[in-house]
Formats: C-alpha cells, sequence, structure tokens
C-alpha cells in the first residue's frame, strides 16, 4: 500500500490532525502488528501452566511483553526513526511521506513472521489474485494473515510449555490417590514443586530466550 497516494498532499493542519489519529491508534498498532501478541500470550499460559494465579500480575505479564517487543523489534524501530521519525523532525519530509517510510519495515517485518500459507488464504478468501511480489501485498492482508500465523505460534509454543508442568501434575495425582489422600488437592500439592523445578531450570531464561528466537 502506497500511504503517500491515500494520504496526498494536505494542508500543515491537517498533516498534524493525521499524526495525532495515527498515535491515538498507537495501542492498536503494538497488538496487532508486532510481537506483543505472541509473547503476552505466551507468558499468560505459562502463567496458567504454573497454576499460580495471578502472579506474575497481569501488568508484569504486559511490562513485559512491551519490553520485549522492543527489544525484538529494536532493528525494525531503529530503521523507521532513521528513514521516517528524524526526517519528519527536521521537516525534510511530511507526514504522509513518513507514514509511508515508517510503514516498509514494518512490512518486512511481518511479512518475515507471517506463514504464507495464512496470506493465501486471506487472498482466496477475498477472491483477490495473489500478488507477485512482497512490495504488492496489501496491508489489510497481511495484517489479518499476520494475527492469524502469530495466534497459532503463540498456541503451539503454549502447548509445549504446558506438557512438563502437565506431567508433573499427573504424577502428584497418582501418588496421592495411591496413598489415600483423595480430598487434598493435587493442585496445591504439584505447585511447590513446579516452581522448583521452574527455578531450577532457569525457566525464565529459558522462555525469554526462547521467545526472542521464535522471532529470528
Amino acid at each position: 500500500m502506497n500511504w503517500e497516494n491515500l494520504l496526498p498532499n494536505l494542508e500543515p493542519s491537517l498533516q498534524i490532525v493525521v499524526l495525532i489519529v495515527l498515535l491515538s491508534m498507537l495501542p492498536l498498532i503494538v497488538v496487532t502488528m508486532t510481537p506483543f501478541l505472541r509473547i503476552v500470550i505466551i507468558l499468560s499460559l505459562l502463567r496458567t501452566s504454573l497454576g499460580t494465579q495471578q502472579v506474575p500480575p497481569n501488568m508484569v505479564l504486559i511490562g513485559m511483553a512491551l519490553i520485549l517487543t522492543g527489544y525484538v523489534m529494536g532493528p525494525t524501530l531503529a530503521e523507521m526513526n532513521e528513514t521516517a521519525f528524524i526526517p519528519l523532525s527536521n521537516q525534510s519530509i511530511t507526514v504522509p511521506q513518513a507514514v509511508s517510510k515508517s510503514y516498509n519495515p514494518l512490512k518486512r517485518f511481518m511479512l518475515k513472521q507471517t506463514d504464507m500459507k495464512d496470506l493465501a488464504f486471506f487472498y482466496r478468501l477475498t477472491n483477490t489474485p495473489n500478488p507477485a511480489n512482497p512490495d504488492e501485498v496489501s496491508f489489510r492482508h497481511l495484517v489479518a494473515s499476520f494475527l492469524l500465523s502469530e495466534l497459532r505460534t503463540s498456541f503451539q509454543i503454549g502447548f509445549l510449555i504446558f506438557i512438563p508442568f502437565l506431567v508433573i501434575d499427573l504424577i502428584v495425582a497418582n501418588i496421592l490417590l495411591a496413598l489415600g489422600m483423595i480430598m487434598l488437592s493435587p493442585t496445591i500439592v504439584s505447585l511447590p514443586f513446579k516452581l522448583l523445578i521452574f527455578v531450577a531450570v532457569d525457566g525464565w531464561t529459558l522462555i525469554v530466550k526462547g521467545l526472542v528466537q521464535s522471532f529470528g
């Protein structure tokens, strides 16, 4: 999508309005067009698999997801800053030009993380011919396929995280059943063991490392 054609030469006052509207949509952009979605879902599934209820709190998970999103998006944000934000602050380009130049690095990032079968699915859904090259991929098709790919990937990783904790729950439940402790909740007994094993293997480092490398 050529944002310069979509937002033709506007008056300076209208350019400021466009910029304010785009800034107001920043939370939506972060959730739908960055690694934030995958990271926050995996962290939430990790907390659920541990069985720690609200520990870490939602605010902590969102903060971690934002920091890791900024880390993963570092090269892309640096390119956006160099090609769009700095020239815009120097008034060497207009707001439509800045939007177009900042979208290009983001588009390349999303294409890299998008499963091509998802992109082809949305093109078939709208009876639109497949693009001949990455430059012809439309904005709406790319965002929709990127979201679908991120959701699939996050739940695949979440499933792998669940397996070892599920095994611990099953072992504890069988032991309690063998001892005749039917009234004792297996979740309460297994929680300390899950925390112990998670800390012993340096679980947070492994999770963060895996999250970052999944975007490699």
